[in-house]
């Protein structure tokens, strides 16, 4: 099982390419001259941002992570070439306590994925975790907060919602369906 390790990164972020609407979201972590790139979905960054600053607050609430957060405050845009590494099937999130850091792990969903003689998808495969290929980072509680406010904010920068059914608005309306229906 390959795996990217950053003990600890130079940079860890998220971010995206493309218009609101169209947007790929990525994690990117990066160490000197080394540099991964991996993709997900909006809905796994919003959770993954959620759950570091529970992790954040049961586990390191009186270390003043938030005050030092901003110093690694970090609103420089994805590093060049963007390039993903896998798309993000599942991620696992933890905390050391005799380091005191945060330890973030993305598995690739789709490398170890067997599939029966129909092409349906086995629960069991025959190798596990023979292919799969990880990104772990581990993160200080000050980088793991400006890490979580960042990925908040890139999630936040998408689309408006819609004021009648909370749906994403694009730039030409869409079918609410709180209008019946109707364009907005």
């Amino acid at each position: 099982m390959p795996v990217l390790e950053f003990d600890p990164p130079d940079r860890f972020v998220a971010g995206t390419v493309g218009p609101p609407g169209q947007r790929t979201f990525f994690l990117q972590a990066s160490a000197g001259s080394r540099l991964a790139t991996v993709s997900l979905e909006k809905q796994q960054l919003t959770t993954l941002a959620d759950r570091v600053n529970d992790l954040l607050d049961d586990f390191a609430a009186g270390e003043a992570a938030d005050v030092v957060a901003e110093a690694f405050e970090d609103v420089a845009p994805l590093a060049i070439p963007i390039e993903d590494e896998f798309r993000v099937g599942t991620m696992s999130l933890g905390w050391d306590a005799e380091r005191r850091v945060v330890i973030v792990e993305c598995h690739d969903g789709q490398e170890g994925l067997e599939v029966d003689e129909e092409g349906a998808p086995t629960l069991e495969p025959e190798h596990p975790g023979d292919s799969e290929t990880v990104l772990r980072v581990v993160i200080e509680p000050a980088q793991a907060r400006a890490f979580a406010r960042r990925c908040s904010k890139v999630v936040a920068a998408g689309r408006p919602p819609c004021p009648f059914c909370g749906g994403p608005l694009d730039p030409t309306g869409h079918i609410c369906p709180r209008a019946n229906g109707y364009k907005r």
